[in-house]
């Protein structure tokens, strides 16, 4: 949102125009803040933390049960698809 207005020379217009739209900018981003407050640091960090560490362990649960060999996929198809 710009709020601005100008008036006089065209020079002093522009600048008053680009002052104004500063100050409405300033504004906006001031109020927009105002009410949601500053999270904590250490607890925001220690939420990405435990979402690092729940990602870590997901993937070597993936690793563990998807990093297979060749064999291994045939033998799993086979197995699936009731081919002994």
């Amino acid at each position: 949102m710009i709020i601005g207005f100008g008036f006089g020379s065209p020079m002093q217009s522009i600048i008053m125009l680009l002052l104004t739209s500063l100050l409405s900018l300033v504004i906006y981003r001031s109020l927009r803040n105002v009410g949601r407050g500053r999270p904590d640091p250490i607890s925001l960090r220690e939420q990405r933390r435990q979402y690092y560490y729940t990602q870590r362990q997901k993937a070597r649960e993936y690793i563990r049960e998807f990093d297979l060999t060749d064999e291994e996929i045939e033998q799993k198809l086979d197995k699936e698809f009731g081919k002994n």
